[in-house]
C-alpha cells in the first residue's frame, strides 16, 4: 500500500514538473517574440543610420542608399521584422553589418568567456553573501550585524566601474598581483569575478540574513536546540537548507544577467564576453548583433528562472511545481 501511494505521488510530481517545463517553453517563445518586437522597434526608432555608419561620413548619398538597399533597410519595417523572425525560426540570427559574419558565430565565440565569468562571479557572490548573511543573522542587533548590513548597502550601491577601477589600481597597478586585462588564465578572472562578487554579495547577504532570522525562529529549530544539537549542525543541516530558497531564485536571475554580459565589467577588464560584443555593436549601430545579444540574454534569464524552479522542490519537497 505504501509503495503504491509513493508511486502515485512520484508520478504526480513528474507530471507537475513536465507541465511546468511545457508551460515555461510556451512562455519562453512568447517572451522572446515580445522582446524581439520591442527591441526591433526601439532600434529602428533611433536617429542613427546603420548604412551611414558603415559607409562613413564622407560617403555620398548614393553610396549610403546602395548599402541600405543591400542590407534590406529600404524595405518596410514590418517586412524587415517578418524576415528576421523567419531567420530566427531557422536558427539564423542574421549577419553583422560591421564584421560581415554570422551573429550566431560571433555570440558562440564569446560564450566560453562569458560562462567562465558567470560561474566565477556567482561563486564569489554566493560564498561572500552566505558567509556574511549567516554571521549577521547569528549576531542580530549587534555591532557585527550593523557592520555587515552597512557593508552590504555600500556593496549594492557602488557603481560597477568604481569598484572595478579601484580593484585594478590596488591589485594590478600598485601590487602587481593580477594582470590588468585579458582572458586565458585563472589570474585573469580573479579581479572581474571579485568585482561582480562584491557588488552581488550585498544582495545575497541581506537575503540570507532575513531568511535565516525567520528560520531560526521556527519551532523545529528550537526543538533541535532543546535536543542538544550543536549550533553548527543546526545551522548547516536544519536552518540553511530552508533559507536557501530565495538564494536559488536569485542565482537563477544572475545566470540570465551574466549570460547577457556585464557590459561595464567586461569593458573595464577587456573581458572578451558577450557584454563587450554588445558594447562594440552599440557603438557601430550593428543592429543584428544587438538583437542577437538581447535575445540570448532574454533566453538565459527565462532558462535560469526555470532551473531555479526545478531545483527548489528538490531542496524543499513541500514546494510543488506551479
Amino acid at each position: 500500500m505504501r509503495c503504491a501511494t509513493f508511486s502515485i505521488r512520484r508520478s504526480a510530481g513528474v507530471a507537475d514538473m513536465a507541465l511546468l517545463i511545457l508551460r515555461r517553453l510556451v512562455q519562453t517563445a512568447l517572451i522572446l517574440l515580445g522582446v524581439a518586437a520591442i527591441t526591433f522597434l526601439l532600434l529602428y526608432a533611433l536617429p542613427a543610420d546603420p548604412a551611414r555608419m558603415i559607409a562613413g561620413r564622407s560617403a555620398t548619398a548614393q553610396t549610403v542608399a546602395n548599402i541600405r538597399r543591400e542590407l534590406g533597410l529600404d524595405q518596410p519595417l514590418l517586412v524587415q521584422f517578418w524576415a528576421y523572425l523567419q531567420g530566427i525560426v531557422q536558427g539564423d540570427l542574421g549577419r553583422s553589418y560591421a564584421q560581415k559574419t554570422d551573429v550566431g558565430s560571433l555570440i558562440a565565440a564569446r560564450i566560453p568567456a562569458t560562462l567562465v565569468l558567470m560561474a566565477a562571479g556567482i561563486l564569489v557572490e554566493v560564498l561572500l553573501g552566505l558567509t556574511f548573511g549567516i554571521i549577521a543573522a547569528l549576531r542580530r542587533g549587534g555591532a557585527v550585524d550593523r557592520v555587515v548590513m552597512m557593508a552590504s548597502f555600500v556593496g549594492v550601491s557602488a557603481p560597477q566601474f568604481v569598484v572595478a577601477l579601484l580593484l585594478l589600481y590596488v591589485f594590478a597597478v600598485t601590487l602587481g598581483w593580477f594582470p590588468m586585462s585579458g582572458f586565458g588564465t585563472p589570474a585573469h578572472v580573479v579581479l572581474p569575478a571579485a568585482t561582480l562578487g562584491i557588488l552581488g554579495a550585498g544582495w545575497y547577504a541581506r537575503m540570507v540574513r532575513s531568511a535565516m532570522i525567520d528560520v531560526l525562529n521556527q519551532d523545529y529549530v528550537r526543538t533541535a536546540r532543546a535536543k542538544g544539537l550543536s549550533s553548527a549542525r543546526i545551522i548547516l543541516r536544519h536552518a540553511l537548507p530552508n533559507a536557501m530558497l530565495p538564494i536559488i531564485a536569485m542565482i537563477g536571475i544572475d545566470i540570465g544577467q551574466f549570460m547577457g554580459g556585464v557590459v561595464v565589467v567586461e569593458a573595464v577588464y577587456g573581458w572578451p564576453g558577450i557584454g563587450q560584443l554588445a558594447w562594440q555593436a552599440i557603438q557601430q549601430v550593428d543592429i543584428p548583433i544587438i538583437m542577437g545579444v538581447t535575445l540570448v540574454s532574454a533566453l538565459a534569464i527565462v532558462l535560469g528562472n526555470l532551473v531555479a524552479d526545478i531545483i527548489a522542490p528538490l531542496i524543499d519537497p513541500r514546494i510543488r511545481a506551479r
